[in-house]
């Protein structure tokens, strides 16, 4: 199967600062692919490579070219105009701007599908709210809608759980893999690794370059993953789960304060040590 996305020894920099190097990857038909990796190691770049937003420095981006590909794009949050006064259907709409024809308003169809849209993601009842009166996951609902209005073929998202509860986080992971489901094709950027693992058949390590790519069961192992994140990871299998957490640096902070007492608060009548092992007596009121 030919993909329908392929870059090609991509190289990228910002003047005198590299950014990406040596990167390979493919995207085809139903994939769901999560890229994964730290502040700074490109992400939100290589998106807008993919999205032809940036030319690399050099290699080569391919996309299908017969019939045309049809990419949608939802950003991150940070770069929205939350002043600006629209509603959240308005938002919608604004994913078929180009091809409402002459006439600066929607028609009823529309509007239909716009709200039709909003209910898939059950946020009909937001219609008429301003954006800016909405959740973090509300609102990233709204331009997840607005990105399904114009019906793509790949879909592309830029930390779309970033600043959201765990519950809300969850449930737009859920919707995603429904469409990939439907045969939508995905590509996302987050640092939520156990979402990613729960959810994504495919995963991509990436800083500056592809530390490695595979399956979740494969990739999500201490090794790869304290490489792409140039620190300690701890990674643990249980019931067929993934969970991955970053070790603590230098002491925890149960090395540094006292046991508590079963059912209260610490001890403070016996004299307790302090952290370079000097008694520090009894605590006084």
């Amino acid at each position: 199967m030919n993909p329908l996305i392929e870059l090609r020894d991509i190289r990228f920099g910002y003047g005198a600062r590299p950014v990406l190097d040596g990167i390979n990857l493919h995207l085809h038909p139903g994939q769901f692919a999560a890229l994964v990796g730290p502040s700074g190691a490109g992400k939100t770049t290589l998106l807008k490579l993919i999205l032809r937003l940036l030319r690399p420095t050099s290699g080569q981006v391919f996309q299908r070219e017969t019939p045309p590909l049809r990419l949608a794009y939802v950003p991150q949050l940070e770069t929205v105009d939350w002043n600006f006064p629209v509603t959240a259907e308005e938002v919608v709409l604004m994913g078929i701007a180009r091809q409402s024809g002459r006439w600066p308003w929607p028609r009823a169809a529309e509007r239909r599908r716009a709200r039709d849209i909003l209910a898939q993601l059950e946020i009909a009842d937001l219609a008429q709210r301003h954006i800016r009166d909405l959740s973090g996951g509300q609102q990233q609902r709204v331009f997840l809608a607005r990105a399904l209005i114009a019906g793509p073929e790949v879909l592309v998202l830029d930390e779309p759980t970033n600043g959201v509860d765990m519950r809300s986080a969850e449930n737009i992971f859920h919707q995603l893999a429904h469409l990939n489901q439907d045969g939508m094709t995905i590509l996302i950027t987050t640092h939520d690794l156990n979402m990613a693992a729960a959810h994504a058949p495919w995963v991509v390590c990436l800083n500056q370059t592809i530390i490695d790519q595979g399956s979740p069961e494969r990739v999500f192992t201490e090794v790869i993953l304290s490489q792409t994140y140039r620190g300690e990871m701890l990674v643990i299998r249980q019931n067929g789960l993934i969970f991955v957490q970053q070790k603590p640096h230098g002491h925890g902070y149960r090395e540094l304060l006292p046991e508590p007492v079963p059912g209260g608060l610490p001890n403070h009548s016996a004299p307790q040590e302090d952290v370079d092992g000097l008694s520090m007596g009894p605590l006084s009121v």
